[in-house]
């Protein structure tokens, strides 16, 4: 090696400092032991969090890219490591989060032969990414690393994922490091916005629907400052409710598995549908069925041409990106939102029944009061993070968002995010109190990153809902086969023991009234906190309870 050339793992290392990186999550391999070489010559720009589980590390790096905008990046090592990382990669693409994965590989000698640990990882994520490469060469690496950074933050963002090849990450090779890539989406054209404004000009009954990724804090601050003067009534889409600020009149609800009746009639009952960063996928259109070509004008914004027509034909299509569109739009003159204010107060009206808590449940610990308790208690910042599953119904309708608090949750509905997300959020906006909401089975899958939390002194909150079974499972289960429950059964440990066990501060609670001094004696611990809440199996959504949906199974009734 010549005085100037550096090893390709150096080059890595040396991109990741220029894009602003500041985290790498990870697991430990063999496979990279370079690149954890050359990241141990950068401590204190670049931090290193060592997770337990490459599924916890994905997901932390796929949450802190929500939480921050920039790039969230994993490493892990071949084979099993990358195979258990494909859960983010996923994640990511379908909720259209910027994400590197880099996956150490065998050496280039023994490509092609079935080595130890050997997949080809273009072919294995092909499907799963916006970009699956192997570099082969040093000295492309910083050109590789500065196309995967372009490629998940372009257009519709996303994951893109580089294989490593072990012996590449020691051969010498010239430095260079290329400059800091910043999304920059297409400004919608001036004719498209005029279109826009003449179509909403002329609505009676106008509905924008909000979603996607690459919403920045000024696109969202814009956003509002549109709806506001169109006094357009806004619903978001599945966890994305902190989009728009939802103390907002124009926040009408979110679009989601249990979204209100009254909400999803309103929206059909439209006339002209405006669909910005959403691509309009299964459940925002609850099962496609939402939109009517026929009765609805439907106006869709979106960073990627490719998205328009691909559920619903629309009337116009406008490619941008949301901070571009959301600029725009701000600034969109003549907009008189008063031909609709009825309309506009009575889906806000609308919103306000569905969100108020019921009457008090019959089980000890009513879940409705306890997150309306939160969404008092919370500050204006706080960070919540949810897992998959029947219990975020009870957060995602009881808690408010947008403005400064936000929401972290998996679109693609993959299990075991609630923690790991609470712990990047944590780590990344340490000034913040964060919540993190998960079951008892997806707790079970990465709960073992309590001990990540300890060691990087991530001081979140965690909240383990506990009913004894794979909720969302039973629930579907009871309505198509009621009475033959199997397989969705769970035995438990002591969630709060396990957290003590770790050095976590633990509380387990009961009936409602014990939840508020639990939740201040965890905030006030300093240190990672669990509440182990034991809910009532009956209590199945906010809406219905088990009994319920296992009674209209029988007699061939939805419920």
């Amino acid at each position: 090696m010549t005085n100037d050339n550096q090893p390709g793992a150096r080059l890595i290392a040396e991109a990741l400092l220029a894009q602003g990186v500041e985290r790498v999550y990870l697991v430990p391999g063999e496979s990279f032991l370079p690149l954890l070489d050359a990241l141990y010559d950068l401590q204190g720009r670049i931090r290193v969090i060592t997770c337990r589980h490459e599924h916890g590390a994905i997901c932390m790096a796929e949450a802190e890219a929500k939480l921050t905008g920039r790039p969230g990046v994993c490493l892990v090592t071949r084979g099993p490591g990358a195979c258990n990382a494909s859960i983010g990669v996923h994640i990511a693409f379908q909720d259209s989060t910027p994400l590197i994965l880099l996956v150490g590989q065998v050496p280039r000698s023994h490509l092609g032969r079935e080595a130890f640990q050997e997949v080809d990882f273009r072919r294995f994520f092909g499907p799963l990414a916006k970009s699956a490469e192997q570099a082969e060469r040093a000295d492309r690496l910083p050109e590789a690393m500065a196309r995967a950074f372009r490629l998940a933050l372009s257009g519709r963002q996303g994951p893109a994922v580089l294989a490593l090849p072990e012996d590449m990450l020691r051969e010498p090779a010239p430095p260079e490091v290329a400059p800091r890539i910043d999304p920059d989406g297409p400004y919608p054209g001036p004719e498209a916005m005029e279109r826009l404004r003449a179509l909403l000009a002329k609505a009676e009954r106008p509905v924008m629907l909000i979603g996607g990724g690459g919403w920045t804090d000024a696109a969202r601050a814009n956003l509002l400052a549109f709806a506001a003067q169109a006094n357009l009534p806004t619903a978001c889409g599945f966890r994305r409710n902190d989009i728009l600020d939802n103390f907002h009149p124009c926040y009408i609800g979110e679009l989601g598995y249990d979204a209100d009746p009254e909400l999803v009639a309103r929206v059909r009952s439209a006339d002209v549908i405006l669909a910005v960063g959403t691509r309009m996928g299964q459940v925002i259109s609850q099962g496609y069925t939402l939109i009517d070509p026929a009765r609805h004008t439907l106006v869709q914004v979106h960073p990627e041409a490719a998205e328009f027509g691909k559920v619903f034909p629309p009337h116009l299509a406008i490619q941008a990106g949301m901070a571009e569109f959301a600029q725009a739009a701000a600034r969109l003159p003549g907009l008189d939102g008063r031909r609709w204010e009825s309309w506009a107060a009575e889906g806000r009206r609308s919103h306000d029944r569905h969100r108020s808590p019921p009457q008090p449940a019959r089980q000890p610990l009513d879940m409705a009061q306890v997150m309306a308790w939160l969404d008092e208690r919370l500050p204006k910042d706080a960070i919540v993070t949810v897992d998959a599953g029947n219990f975020t119904f009870w957060p995602q309708r009881f808690i408010r968002f947008g403005g400064g608090r936000r929401l972290l949750g998996p679109v693609n509905g993959a299990m075991g995010y609630g923690v790991p997300a609470a712990i990047a959020a944590k780590l990344a906006a340490p000034e913040r109190l964060v919540v993190g909401v998960c079951g008892d089975g997806g707790f079970g899958m990465t709960g073992i990153e309590l001990a990540t939390a300890m060691q990087s002194g991530a001081a979140m909150v965690v909240l383990v809902m506990d009913n004894g079974m794979y909720g969302t499972v039973r629930m579907h289960q009871e309505r198509g086969y009621p009475g033959r429950s199997i397989g969705t059964d769970l035995t438990s440990p002591d969630f709060a023991a396990l957290a003590r066990a770790h050095g976590a501060h633990a509380e387990t609670v009961a009936v409602t009234a014990d939840f508020a001094p639990a939740f201040e004696r965890c905030v006030d611990s300093g240190r990672p906190a669990l509440i182990h809440l034991k809910t009532d199996p009956e209590a199945i959504t906010p809406r219905t309870t088990l009994t319920a949906v296992r009674d209209a199974g029988r007699l061939g009734t939805a419920q």
